[in-house]
């Protein structure tokens, strides 16, 4: 029951989290999503088989702690951002903002389930279902916005710290990109200190929310 509640929150998160990209890309001045029709809710112009289905199951049904996932890539030409580093930056910045945002979102959305649930007895199991459901949507667009912030390409995180980098050690950086997700699959399994630089800060804040509703019970 709780991967049937999971996924569908999964893949709605990571659909908001490429929109984002494609969307502040076009405000950047780079319309190649836009052409593509990347800047649409319909999930079926992000999803990626192995990334948005198949690893997150494998994830949930290994017992590895963490769940996550992604789309296919959106389409980036960084050559028409206006500001070409500034540009970069924001795009790369703008999916972990959305995880942000709906992490506040759904929180506000348990707390409205939590007090519905407390004034109308009749439908009590109905909103518990709802509530399980707006928690895992905080916690997994908090994990999904630390995940991303990983400095590893080709996560967001590291789209940020390539500008940062000496200029000589960029093109390696960059080449490392094919080798990533590897490296992450491997980190995840084999480096449980790892896990924990996701996890921590994740659980950290789905603590804050959970005290916040608290407060209003």
């Amino acid at each position: 029951m709780d991967l049937l509640l999971i996924l569908p929150v999964l893949i709605f998160s990571i659909v908001v989290h490429e929109l984002a990209h494609a969307w502040v890309a076009l405000k950047e001045g780079d319309d190649t999503a836009q052409s593509l029709g990347r800047i649409t809710l319909n999930p079926i112009s992000h999803l990626d088989p192995v990334g948005s289905f198949l690893v997150p199951m494998i994830l949930w049904f290994t017992n590895t702690g963490v769940l996550f996932g992604w789309a296919k890539p959106v389409p980036i030409d960084p050559r028409k951002f206006r500001d070409f580093r500034g540009g970069d930056i924001r795009v790369s910045m703008a999916g972990i903002v959305s995880n942000l945002i709906l992490a506040v979102a759904f929180t506000l959305l348990y707390l409205v389930f939590v007090l519905l649930q407390g004034a109308i007895p009749a439908a009590e199991s109905m909103f518990g279902f709802l509530i399980t459901a707006a928690r895992y949507g905080v916690f997994i667009n908090l994990i999904l916005a630390f995940f991303n912030l990983v400095p590893i390409p080709p996560l967001d995180g590291s789209h940020v710290l390539y500008h940062f980098l000496p200029r000589a050690w960029r093109a390696g950086y960059q080449q490392a990109g094919r080798f990533g997700f590897l490296i992450l699959i491997g980190l995840l399994y084999f480096y449980q200190p790892s896990l924990n630089i996701i996890l921590w800060p994740a659980l950290f804040f789905l603590g804050l929310a959970d005290s916040f509703i608290e407060l209003w019970i």
